[in-house]
């Protein structure tokens, strides 16, 4: 019986090195839209407290002393946490509205968040946010 060259063994295990590679480059990844652990980043503003006491997207009203954002395709109730990189403070907020609607923001906080950040003198600031609970299934 022929045994294999070794030039064919090596092309062999290459090939088959090569395969596991990338059927774990498929499997591997990051969480998916609204999973825990999925993150974005971009630009954050803050809610005027002009707005305070208007009806929300979720049904209900702005307070400015809730911890809370906007976010234009997290579910309701989800909750993030959105760190200021430039000072690496953090907050956890829960989304109760839709927008900002301005490109390249990614969320629209509530004056206590803003605060807790220290966004409220620059208005908007790079941020990134990551999400720490999805929202009750119901």
């Amino acid at each position: 019986m022929l045994s294999p060259s070794p030039l064919f063994r090596q092309v062999l295990v290459s090939v088959c090195l090569l395969a596991l590679l990338w059927l774990s480059s498929c499997a591997a990844g990051g969480p998916k839209f609204g999973e825990k652990g999925y993150t974005e980043k971009g630009k954050a503003s803050y809610y005027s407290n002009k707005l305070r006491g208007n009806k929300m997207a979720n049904g209900q009203r702005y307070r400015p002393s809730k911890k809370t954002a906007a976010h234009k395709k997290l579910a309701f109730g989800t909750k993030v946490k959105v760190t200021n990189p430039k000072n690496g403070k953090s907050v956890k907020v829960r989304i109760t509205d839709r927008g900002p609607f301005t490109p390249g923001r990614i969320l629209d906080l509530s004056l206590k968040a803003a605060l807790k950040l220290d966004l409220e003198k620059a208005g908007v600031a790079p941020v990134e946010m990551e999400v720490v609970k999805e929202p009750k299934k119901k």
